[in-house]
């Protein structure tokens, strides 16, 4: 291995710690901090509710716009990094609004809520766009772009999990610091997590440097060729709607954590150990993920790990209050989940180079752009069943964690764990029955180019095709 492609390897996976936390916090927590931190009623989380999951949704449609002009930027600096930069300092500005009380009540609080999210969701889509869709530039080897992916998603999850991690000790001792402001408490995290993020970008932004040679210089992309890209590549159609089957069943699970540990366990300090255990899990199911992919094919780690993610459910939902039972099951889940997102980004990754060949052109930024498309629509349809259960149920509405009722329990216990296991489950069978691009399927296609001319293979690609 060269030293450059081990230096990108390594600077393309820190600049998502920082990402991911600031991700992490508004997609997790941000209901959180609605209603229990700043306590609005049941007639303005049904509004929220409601718009959250039209702008999340109406944004996400948004993203094949975003991956349209990124393809279609030429700086001296490229196409991904501009976005980047872009991004993440507006996106950066915009989560610390959403998370500072400056007193505002019912309509005039949702109609400034929708503003700053819709434009904080259109910042992190175009950062994360370009952040993901400059994968494929590094390097045309799958196994390498194994590595590179699985050191990403360590650094993701890292990232992910210091911030479900600390989020519950860290605000608990910012508020005492405060004499019991904890609005003051989460705004300073807010901005602590902005810095932290804007640091840790400056890794890609400045370490990682593109194989400009792999790709040809084609013209720029159309809108009619821009649809073409999203609904004439079958193989990346089938990996959008398995993917988003799969996202929709992941955020509502994991929107559900904290909820969970404050009213079923009734121990909310639960939630940062069961967490952390959660996070090592998935750490170290990423690590050893490229020796697994060595001896095992993609379609058969694939399966294994829905079979984990099955019986970690089932288990989940018949356990007692019992830590243990509690925690092997969110390993069985976490450890399976961990495989199957990074899995799926290997499939996206792979849908560039058969949408190349079949359409004609490279779309990576437009092929990426599915990516934070679903993650929103997952992340919307996740929230919106969650702040819609937490009325139903009597939750949000009850004066302490006690008084919810066993049938308010039993709903959230449906809601956060059957609904996301039918919704996995089907996207897998949608990956089984669809997806056919195999290592043997992407070498012809990649062989197939280079004798076209659209790439332009080393003496080591040519090998390995």
């Amino acid at each position: 291995m060269n030293k450059s492609s081990k230096s990108n390897r390594y600077f393309f996976g820190l600049g998502t710690i920082g990402r991911d936390m600031l991700y992490s916090l508004v997609s997790m927590q941000l209901i959180f901090y609605m209603t229990d931190v700043l306590n609005l009623p049941d007639s303005t989380m049904w509004w929220i509710a409601g718009v959250y999951t039209a702008l999340r949704v109406f944004d996400a449609l948004n993203d094949p716009i975003m991956g349209f002009l990124v393809d279609n930027t030429h700086s001296r600096f490229g196409k991904f990094k501009p976005w980047i930069a872009i991004g993440g300092v507006l996106g950066g500005i915009l989560t610390v609004l959403m998370f500072t009380d400056v007193g505002l009540k019912g309509a005039a609080y949702i109609v400034v809520f929708t503003l700053v999210y819709l434009i904080w969701d259109i910042t992190y889509g175009a950062n994360d766009i370009a952040y993901w869709s400059m994968l494929p530039s590094l390097t045309i080897d799958q196994k390498e772009r194994e590595r590179i992916g699985s050191f990403a998603r360590i650094c993701a999850n890292v990232g992910m999990f210091a911030c479900v991690v600390g989020i519950v000790p860290v605000t608990d001792a910012l508020t005492k610091a405060f004499g019991s402001d904890e609005k003051k408490a989460w705004f300073v995290i807010a901005a602590a997590i902005v810095i932290i993020t804007w640091a840790f970008l400056c890794f890609t932004l400045f370490g990682v440097k593109e194989n400009k040679a792999i790709v040809t210089k084609q013209d720029n992309t159309s809108l009619k060729e821009m649809f073409a890209v999203l609904f004439k590549n079958d193989q990346l159609l089938y990996t959008t709607i398995s993917m988003g089957l799969f996202m929709i069943g992941y955020c509502t699970t994991t929107s559900f954590g904290r909820y969970y540990f404050k009213y079923a366990f009734l121990n909310e300090n639960m939630y940062s150990v069961f967490a952390l255990v959660l996070g090592v899990s998935q750490l170290t199911a990423l690590a050893i993920f490229p020796l697994l992919s060595k001896k095992y094919t993609r379609k058969q780690l694939y399966t294994a790990s829905t079979v984990l993610v099955v019986l970690g459910y089932i288990v989940f939902f018949f356990a007692p209050m019992n830590m243990i039972v509690i925690g092997l099951a969110g390993v069985l889940i976490f450890v399976g989940q961990a495989f199957i997102q990074l899995l799926m980004l290997m499939f996206l990754t792979d849908t560039i180079e058969y949408g190349q060949l079949k359409l004609g052109k490279r779309n990576e930024s437009i092929t990426f752009s599915v990516q934070p498309l679903i993650n929103k629509i997952g992340g919307a349809i996740g929230s919106g069943v969650v702040t819609v259960t937490l009325i139903i149920s009597g939750i949000n509405s009850a004066p302490t964690p006690e008084d919810v009722t066993a049938g308010g329990l039993l709903t959230m216990k449906l809601a956060m764990l059957i609904f996301p296991l039918i919704a996995i489950a089907l996207g897998y069978v949608v990956y089984r029955r669809k997806y056919k691009i195999d290592k043997e399927t992407f070498d012809k296609i990649v062989a197939e180019l280079g004798k076209r001319g659209d790439l332009i293979l080393s003496e080591k690609d040519q090998t390995i095709c």
